[in-house]
């Protein structure tokens, strides 16, 4: 069972010369393993990071800590696995956003996301419909009748982070549309739904297993899958596309970033980037890629950093586009 508190583990005779770490990298891991996930439990981040991690302790024998180190839109997890030492026993599970879009969102991330991390694999973060709450009008059903809706009204919208997905799909719908939406920036998905479930968030948009205990008391209705296939778990909820929204900004693509330091050993880089794949397979894996509806096997190691060099060629020049201010 994977443990959420962090632990220091001391070896007897452990070396930080470099000599040293490439010496042990043909018995990596021998002693446990850190993922530090960058938002808070429950919701696709960390479960994902939960489900993985299991999978990689029973392959290895070693036990996987998952450290929940939320806050400033992930840069604080960030930050803490970019300075940590480059030795395979420190990663971040984080979405995507945190190593593309805040590098334009924030004024001082604290760490370099090319310089100082490299990622090891990426999990799709699937669809992320985007939901209203009960209290609107049973007429705003899809996004075209949401936008006429939102004309003039008051629309607070959930945002899991600072420049996150949802935070630009937001702001593209005022940019486009002349809308007045305000964006609520939360410390991960988690308390973000606490809130829809309160009426304090009139929108929202997130992952279909964080937002299911909503879904169910129908608290929130979805109204769009903003990405390029539906929702299997949602089939009647067309995408945005289908919708007749095609501008790139209203179709999200993005994963789930599992990085390392970036001086962290190749053999090492490429062995826990096959382990995380495998993972997708495993029971824990499986059970967890279900729940969220995830159908899309990981990215390996030079599958993601190939996608990264794309994403950010496309998004970055978006929400500059936007003039969103850095904070």
């Amino acid at each position: 069972m994977i443990r959420t508190t962090r632990r220091t583990v001391l070896g007897a005779g452990l070396a930080l010369a470099a000599p040293s770490i490439v010496r042990a990298q043909g018995t990596w891991p021998n002693k446990p393993i850190t993922i530090v996930v960058n938002f808070p439990a429950g919701g696709l981040t960390d479960g994902i990071a939960r489900a993985f991690g299991q999978s990689v302790q029973q392959a290895t024998g070693q036990q996987v800590i998952i450290d929940n180190k939320p806050g400033a839109s992930g840069n604080i997890g960030a930050s803490l696995v970019a300075r940590a030492p480059a030795d395979g026993y420190t990663f971040l599970h984080s979405v995507s956003s945190t190593l593309i879009q805040n590098r334009v969102m924030f004024k001082q991330l604290g760490f370099d996301p090319d310089k100082d991390l490299t990622i090891v694999s990426g999990t799709s973060s699937g669809v992320l419909p985007v939901v209203v709450h009960k209290s609107l009008p049973a007429e705003v059903k899809d996004l075209k009748s949401f936008i006429a809706y939102a004309k003039g009204q008051k629309i607070n919208w959930g945002s899991w982070a600072l420049g996150s997905s949802s935070h630009v799909f937001a702001q593209s719908l005022n940019e486009k549309f002349g809308l007045s939406i305000e964006v609520v920036t939360y410390k991960g998905e988690a308390p973000m739904w606490q809130d829809m479930g309160a009426g304090s968030l009139q929108a929202a948009m997130g992952s279909p297993q964080a937002m299911n205990a909503l879904l169910v008391k129908q608290e929130v209705r979805p109204i769009v899958a903003p990405s390029r296939v539906r929702y299997v778990k949602l089939p009647d909820v067309p995408t945005s596309n289908e919708q007749g929204f095609d501008d790139p900004a209203f179709t999200v693509r993005g994963w789930l970033a599992l990085a390392a330091p970036a001086a962290t050993p190749k053999e090492i880089v490429k062995r826990m980037s096959d382990l995380w794949v495998a993972a997708a397979d495993s029971e824990p894996g499986k059970k967890m890629m279900e729940s969220f509806g995830l159908t899309e096997k990981p990215l390996n190691h030079e599958e993601v950093m190939a996608d990264y060099e794309y994403l950010k060629k496309t998004l970055i020049p978006l929400i500059v586009a936007l003039g969103i201010k850095p904070e």
